[in-house]
């Protein structure tokens, strides 16, 4: 069911929610967080549709803010905001509310985002585009138990990446991060499987890729050694070597949803390694709403005392 609502306010939205709720039989004591996306036009078909796919695993109200830029002097003058309701099937197995500001309520929009919050529940914001320079303190993702960004969505992602190291705050995240999980995890577990100390290290991947980079620092971080960069034909991270006394351990995936294994002493074995899309990288973000410790580690580069010399 979907409500159109036209030069709106905030309260009415809330009614539509209500009235859309009523007609087709659904409550919404089963939504979990809400999920604010801030976007443009462009690429706010694909931010809802990877919310609503995620909304199958953690059922949420969705919350999605275009700010509509005035053409003229005189738009800019003049506050609007338009409002898309969408329940039921037309909104995964939550709620999607599309809000649209014009003029001056598009520099205040978090005081229409903050009465349609679901009381007692998490917040998370996610920027699939142009995040703000500093997440935290930006007015809606100051309303964020999480705030999820993306480096691949930039123009300069390194320029970007440094900045994020400046100014991160506990619940920052990224989604070139997330995208290093099956990563990280088949890394370690091929290490337990190796037992022995890797001695240095290698990342190789396309140029200027944020994600090779964060994993580059992270294994620097946990394992104390040095890690080089490789620049390869990409896509993205194409392999990672591990060098140990006994010899390499080498994730390899040039291309394709498969990745060779190959430990010291072992065959060769395959395993699975896809890139995964968005929906899943965001549906994995919404699985834990605390502070991401290992991406400020990767993000700095460097582990704390507490931090232990392993993956």
């Amino acid at each position: 069911m979907k409500i159109d609502l036209t030069d709106t306010t905030a309260s009415k939205v809330n009614k539509a929610l209500v009235q859309g709720r009523r007609a087709i039989g659904t409550p919404a004591v089963g939504m979990v967080l809400t999920m604010v996306i801030v976007t443009d036009e462009e690429n706010a078909y694909d931010s809802i549709k990877a919310a609503e796919e995620a909304s199958h695993e953690h059922p949420a109200r969705t919350l999605v803010v275009i700010k509509r830029h005035a053409r003229n002097p005189r738009e800019r003058t003049h506050s609007r905001l338009d409002a898309e309701v969408r329940v039921g099937s037309e909104a995964g197995t939550g709620e999607t509310v599309v809000l649209r500001t014009y003029g001056e309520v598009s520099d205040h929009a978090d005081s229409v985002v903050l009465p349609l919050l679901l009381p007692d529940a998490p917040v998370v914001v996610w920027w699939p585009a142009d995040a703000p320079e500093i997440p935290a303190k930006d007015p809606l993702g100051a309303l964020g138990q999480r705030r999820i960004t993306d480096l691949y969505a930039v123009e300069n992602p390194m320029e970007v990446l440094e900045a994020r190291r400046r100014t991160y705050a506990p619940g920052d995240t990224d989604l070139a991060w997330t995208r290093l999980t099956l990563w990280r995890s088949m890394l370690a577990a091929a290490l337990d499987q190796a037992r022995a100390t890797v001695t240095s290290a290698a990342v190789e991947a396309e140029a200027d890729n944020p994600a090779a980079e964060l994993l580059a620092r992270w294994l620097e971080a946990r394992l104390r050694v040095t890690v080089d960069r490789v620049v390869t034909a990409g896509p993205v991270v194409t392999a990672v070597r591990l060098r140990t006394e006994d010899g390499e351990v080498v994730i390899d995936r040039p291309e394709g949803p498969l990745a060779t294994l190959t430990l010291p002493g072992q065959p060769a074995r395959r395993l699975a390694l896809k890139v995964r899309p968005t929906s899943e990288l965001i549906a994995e973000e919404l699985r834990r709403l605390d502070a991401d410790e290992m991406y400020a580690v990767a993000l700095r580069g460097e582990a704390t005392e507490e931090t232990p010399a392993h993956v």
